[in-house]
């Protein structure tokens, strides 16, 4: 793309006033349909070091109400940072409905930064770009505006401003050592980012070359495409999207119905001599697990009273408690609901060498909110590549993903909700929703078994859990858990 890039000619001072006017006041105006469509915009700002990132940003936010915007300088990763997977930090940053994010630098500069450092192979670098274009794809597929802006200046220019900024004590804490370097090593950044940019200009996010010369004029630019970018995304708000082909390669499993049941039982002996023996090996491992630093995340999902929560508690008491976190999922909350519904997972992703549990997961999306309509048809149907795609981004952090599914059968439900209902101590447990729920049993059956067949994949494969008989599930799940911790720390 740069390679091809050439500037426009500059209109006359009197035309970039009379546009920049024109421009500010539309942004202004735009802000308040983007507040009543719900549109969220993230807006994404790279370029060569002293382009004027910054300043832009100051002059754009002018024009829009500081409540409904916040404006992220993405510096190098933290530690803690680091210890999460490569998107984490950027997939906090995403805006809520009818707002607007402004990224000083991205995920861009942190790629190329790895590949100008030899940090990232070519093998890697791939994977790198795949990531980030599902990233920035399904953003775009669910409802999001992401505009991109590459401040681009020629050598002698970027030489030129580097100087002036270094004369001035207050102004030379502004260029880093990467910026001189850049200015050095032109040549090579140039490759660089030209390839990064071709390889990441998405039809649905594509970069915007901003010349960067004159400041007034890569103002205009960016307020232009800006707006042009807002005015299509409000005409299309409404429109369904295609849906993709799975590109993952998935394993046969059971229907429901197929899992027999009635043969998976335990003793009290024989339940209290395993829980020992393999609860033991479960700490033991968790040890391993911190020191090579391999994050673990195990998920639950089931029939209400399947006994999640005990098989959850059998689990736990095996762990040193510094080393891992229990998410009960419940209804979004209204921070969570005005973001993509991917957000709330992310963010409770474990570091490197803890283990996360939830109690419930992102697969609400094709249960749950499929069958109560909480959301179109085109989003469900949607979700089992976005959740595929999620979970190899784990996968490829170096996650270990163990999903299991706790079965039981219906008469087994009923007793389970009737001995709650007539005990004071367990009252708690359940809701009108859960026999509202068990009404539609049917319909949840057809659409768990479709979420099992589509999202079984060889990289994050579902595990069935038999728990008619609870202490037959609980010693199942930790033979399961053990056996995939010694396959991967051995």
């Amino acid at each position: 793309m740069l390679n091809s890039w050439c500037s426009a000619q500059i209109p006359c001072e009197e035309e970039i006033k009379n546009r920049l006017s024109y421009s500010r006041g539309r942004l202004y105006e735009l802000q308040m349909k983007i507040k009543e469509h719900k549109l969220p915009v993230l807006v994404l700002f790279e370029g060569w070091g002293a382009a004027g990132k910054g300043s832009i940003i100051g002059k754009v936010i002018k024009n829009i109400d500081p409540r409904f915007f916040k404006v992220a300088t993405m510096s190098a990763p933290t530690e803690e940072e680091l210890r999460k997977p490569f998107l984490y930090r950027y997939m906090k940053q995403i805006p809520e409905n009818g707002k607007f994010t402004f990224l000083d630098s991205g995920w861009m500069e942190e790629t190329v930064k790895e590949c100008l450092e030899e940090k990232l192979s070519d093998q890697n670098y791939e994977k790198r770009i795949n990531s980030i274009n599902r990233f920035e794809r399904q953003l775009t597929d669910n409802g999001y505006l992401v505009v991109k802006f590459f401040m681009h200046i020629e050598k002698k220019e970027q030489e030129m401003r580097i100087s002036k900024l270094l004369s001035h004590k207050d102004t030379k804490w502004r260029v880093s050592s990467f910026d001189l370097w850049q200015n050095q090593h032109y040549k090579k950044c140039h490759k660089v980012f030209d390839r990064y940019l071709t390889n990441t200009n998405l039809p649905t996010s594509p970069w915007y070359l901003i010349d960067s010369k004159d400041k007034k004029w890569a103002e205009l630019q960016v307020l232009e495409h800006l707006i042009s970018g807002i005015e299509v995304a409000l005409q299309n708000s409404a429109h369904s999207l295609p849906l993709l082909q799975n590109i993952f390669p998935l394993e046969k499993i059971s229907v429901l119905k197929e899992i027999p049941l009635a043969d998976k039982t335990l003793t009290d002996e024989e339940y209290k001599k395993e829980l020992e023996l393999l609860q033991g090996k479960l700490r033991d491992l968790h040890n391993r697990l911190y020191r090579k630093k391999v994050p673990l995340i195990i998920t639950y999902e089931g029939w209400d009273a399947a006994g999640k929560g005990g098989n959850i508690k059998r689990i736990t008491e095996a762990l040193d408690p510094r080393g891992f976190e229990v998410h009960p999922i419940a209804s979004p909350e209204p921070h969570e609901k005005a973001r993509h519904y991917l957000w709330r997972f992310w963010t409770r992703l474990p570091k490197d060498g803890h283990i996360a549990i939830f109690d419930r997961t992102w697969y609400g999306r094709v249960m749950v909110e499929r069958l109560e309509g909480f959301c179109s048809e085109n989003d469900w149907k949607r979700a089992y590549n976005e959740i595929n795609e999620f979970e190899k981004e784990l996968s490829d952090w170096g996650a270990i993903i163990i999903k299991f599914w706790v079965q039981i059968d219906k008469d087994t439900q009923l007793q389970r909700f009737t001995d709650r209902q007539n005990n004071p101590e367990k009252q708690w447990k359940i809701t009108d929703e859960d026999w509202r729920n068990r009404e539609k049993w049917d319909l949840y059956e057809d659409a768990i078994n479709e979420m099992l067949k589509k999202t079984n994949t060889t990289y994050a494969p579902w595990h069935i859990l038999e728990s008619v008989d609870k202490k037959y599930a609980r010693i199942k799940a930790l033979k399961i858990i053990i056996k995939e911790l010694e396959r991967r720390l051995n």
